[in-house]
């Protein structure tokens, strides 16, 4: 089993709660809130532990709002590593309309990390030992903090013969590519940009996905297309991995889900077909969860079993490249 450490530069406390309508100038009665952690790579270990996979969580926090982050993270039976920063670690608001099932997602720009503290960082996980096999770096960065860090710290994960996999956007991403990383989960969105490439589809993100890795920015990209799939491509090969139809409560969480997904297979030396699958299924299976409670197990499992059968099997384009 690999050694795994997922990286959140800049997690939150997610607050969650739903109200029969959304109006302006009105005291709105919501439910009882609900709280999760929050934050791409903490995520991504919430997730693993579904999965009967080990990670540790490597996260910034400060303030009370840190200290109820670090419990809830540990609640869910995450291994944590915190990293104490000056300032208070922010919280997000995610509201449903129940007269609309719309969802209203406020997420804000947590505190400023100093260059000392973005000094100590790169040193606290220099200084991992053993140093993990696979680092997920994921989520937004906080104030303060420029594309060419995330670019250095993607580096020295690199220069310890890890493999790192990132899902971030904006200059951020496209800094950390010019470094190069094992794993890459584009949008189609983020893939036009990433490439130059306007309006793309199915047929041509296989395409746009093949010059990333010719350039040498990724060794595997997969391309998710949210309720249409993904696409999976290496340099030997491409396939369509569609996605099961269920009944959509929320997104939130959907692309974390997928990457523990990926990555649970990746720590059990499976297949990259597979790994692409169980993704899929994770990312899924979220969806059919209200709020930021990720995905059931059972529904993941569900969900990967059905892609793996013959019939969905042939819905797919494996095919060598």
């Amino acid at each position: 089993m690999k050694n795994i450490l997922t990286i959140t530069l800049n997690p939150a406390v997610d607050k969650s709660c739903s109200v029969d309508l959304i109006a302006p100038e009105k005291k709105l009665r919501c439910n009882m809130p609900l709280f999760h952690p929050g934050g791409g790579g903490i995520n991504v270990s919430r997730g693993l532990v579904r999965l009967d996979i080990i990670s540790t969580a490597f996260f910034l926090s400060g303030g009370r709002t840190g200290d109820l982050l670090k419990e809830l993270i540990a609640a869910e039976q995450v291994t944590v590593d915190p990293f104490e920063v000056s300032g208070t670690t922010r919280e997000n608001f995610i509201v449903v309309e129940k007269s609309t099932n719309q969802q209203y997602r406020f997420g804000m720009p947590g505190y400023a990390i100093s260059e000392e503290e973005q000094e100590r960082i790169l040193e606290k996980i220099a200084g991992l030992s053993p140093f993990p096999d696979i680092v997920v770096i994921s989520g937004s960065m906080p104030p303060g903090v420029s594309a060419s860090y995330l670019r250095k710290l993607v580096k020295l994960v690199k220069d310890k013969s890890a493999k790192v996999i990132v899902d971030t956007s904006g200059d951020a991403l496209k800094e950390v590519l010019e470094e190069g990383v094992f794993l890459l989960k584009p949008n189609l969105g983020e893939l036009g940009t990433l490439t130059g490439i306007e309006s793309l589809d199915n047929e041509s993100a296989n395409e746009a996905a093949r010059q990333l890795i010719d350039q040498g920015k990724a060794e595997i990209v997969v391309v998710s297309m949210g309720p249409q799939g993904a696409y999976l491509v290496t340099k030997d090969m491409a396939e369509y991995i569609p996605a099961p139809a269920v009944k959509k409560l929320s997104t939130v969480g959907a692309g974390d889900s997928m990457v523990a997904g990926m990555v649970s297979v990746l720590a059990r030396d499976g297949s990259y077909s597979d790994m692409a699958k169980m993704g899929v299924a994770c990312g899924t299976a979220a969806t059919m969860n209200p709020g930021t409670g990720l995905f059931k197990r059972e529904d993941a499992e569900r969900l990967f079993n059905w892609l793996s059968k013959p019939f969905f099997m042939n819905l797919s384009e494996s095919k060598p490249v």
